[in-house]
């Protein structure tokens, strides 16, 4: 039994930079979806609603793909067929959205956009754990996040770029998409292949046969350290989950009765019809175990996910305050920043596609910072430990948010996004590395999906309650979403204080 050797830094360089494309899909996405849905007619209120598609089809796909990627082998490798089929269908729909005739096209778009862009991402961090030994693997992470800074800071700003540099108009007719938003689509589409085809061209993969080696060689040494690393195996039995999907279905009817029969809010359709949706989920897995299918794929999945490592879950609330924090963020920047410092609303005006080009600088400007924070990001786990750093790194981004409300000045918004971006490179690395270290090496793909539910959850809730509360406590003002958000980050910092209990390895 041997361990996976070390990998030198232009070989982890190679595995990464794939990454750099993928994230010029989810910047362009992030920022500027909102301004499209705007300019199709969407107001603040639908554009939460709107969003959910983003964080949906992440919920479904990752998991699938995870799945599906643990138990490949072709002549191109383990995870890079999907890394590849993936960044096909991303750069196709990059291309479709933004001329996208209307609102509900544009809005189907971005959950086919979104879907394909997952089936690439999910398997590349799966990659960092098949391929580097656990004590590189917060390096692999961090690195991950440094592309993505950098693929986010020119696709973040290309719309402006386009417009400032290169003189294409960011102005158009009401209804009608700028074409400097469409150009950025189209560079955004190319660099994604590209970038996606160099890991694939430029890396290797370990066979499933080396892979279960070093398995084994890790397994052998967690058994003589001191403490275990959380994991747990087994499954559940279809009396177990047929019990448990009483409650859930309950709560689901009294809430979709509540939502139908008082007139609440519809977005928390989305909630309630999560909760009813979770029920179904059981009802299926313990059918499917009655009639002898306890092997079959989709119930291995939701055992999985039942039996998640101890760390996983709780990582779990990090996550949730994070993400909620990061969804606030990405929903509501365009319509904040043009209302409450550009002072526009009318999607036509050149003050409000201004304002729409800045929200893209800022967006630029916090990955800028994301970079350069990945970097730090490993030296500061080895003096404070993962945990100290991920906390402070959360408060930073949280106080970053916070200080948006506090600012006139459009231009000093870029001080708010060095808080926002050293917590963004944070996010993107730190709990995926202590997860890595507490999962078996035949489920990463699946886990690393499954983690993702961590991600789309808060991404969910924020769609269904976010513009409820602006718009009850806030009188419907975009700005105090980011202040919620801001402060969401912060708890979700402090949570991080429960995590690692049970770790080998520098928590």
């Amino acid at each position: 039994m041997t361990n996976k050797p070390h990998l030198g830094f232009w070989q982890i360089w190679n595995m990464c930079f794939g990454f750099m494309g993928i994230q010029f899909g989810f910047a362009l996405q992030n920022a500027n979806v909102s301004r499209i849905f705007q300019t199709l007619g969407a107001s603040f209120d639908d554009i939460p609603i709107l969003w959910v598609a983003a964080p949906l089809t992440g919920l479904i796909v990752q998991p699938i793909i995870g799945y599906m990627s643990d138990r490949t082998w072709t002549r191109l490798g383990r995870r890079r067929p999907y890394f590849l089929w993936g960044a096909l269908l991303a750069t196709a729909s990059l291309i479709i959205m933004p001329n996208s005739p209307a609102l509900w096209i544009a809005a189907g778009m971005l959950w086919i956009m979104d879907a394909s862009i997952n089936v690439t991402m999910e398997p590349f961090r799966a990659f960092v754990g098949d391929n580097l030994p656990e004590d590189q693997r917060t390096t692999g992470f961090a690195l991950q996040s440094f592309f993505i800074g950098v693929g986010s800071v020119v696709a973040s700003a290309l719309p402006y770029m386009m417009s400032n540099w290169f003189g294409v108009s960011n102005i158009a007719p009401e209804g009608v998409i700028p074409d400097s938003v469409k150009w950025s689509f189209y560079i955004g589409g190319g660099a994604l292949l590209l970038a996606v085809l160099w890991t694939i061209l430029k890396s290797k993969e370990y066979s499933p046969e080396e892979l279960e080696a070093f398995a084994k060689a890790e397994e052998a040494l967690a058994s003589v350290s001191a403490a275990p690393l959380g994991r747990e195996t087994g499954e559940r039995t279809a009396t177990q989950y047929l019990k448990a999907s009483v409650l859930w279905l309950l709560v689901g009817a009294i809430g979709i009765w509540l939502v139908a029969s008082q007139g609440l809010d519809k977005q928390l359709y989305i909630l309630v019809g999560g909760i009813a949706t979770f029920g179904v989920l059981q009802i299926a897995t313990g059918l499917l175990k009655q009639q002898n299918h306890a092997r079959n794929g989709f119930c291995e999945v939701v055992d999985d996910i039942f039996l998640m490592p101890r760390v996983m879950k709780q990582l779990a609330a990090v996550q949730f305050f994070s993400w909620f924090a990061l969804f606030a963020m990405w929903t509501s920047a365009t319509p904040a920043v043009t209302a409450y410092h550009f002072g526009a609303t009318n999607t036509a005006s050149t003050a409000f596609n201004e304002g729409a080009d800045w929200v893209g600088v800022l967006f630029a400007a916090y990955n800028v910072f994301a970079a350069l924070a990945a970097l730090m990001i490993p030296k500061l786990a080895d003096v404070f430990g993962r945990r100290m750093t991920h906390l402070i790194n959360l408060c930073l981004g949280g106080l970053g948010l916070v200080s948006m409300f506090f600012i006139n000045d459009p231009d000093w918004l870029l001080v708010s996004m060095v808080g926002v971006g050293i917590a963004w490179a944070s996010i993107l690395s730190v709990p995926y590395s202590l997860l890595s270290s507490a999962v078996p090496f035949a489920k990463m793909g699946v886990y690393m999906g499954i983690f993702n539910f961590f991600i789309v959850i808060p991404q969910l809730l924020a769609a269904s309650v976010l513009s409820l509360i602006v718009r009850t406590f806030f009188e419907g003002e975009p700005i105090f979403a980011l202040v919620i958000g801001g402060i969401s980050m912060i708890i979700g910092g402090f949570a991080t204080l429960i995590v690692g209990k049970g770790e080998t390895s520098n928590a």
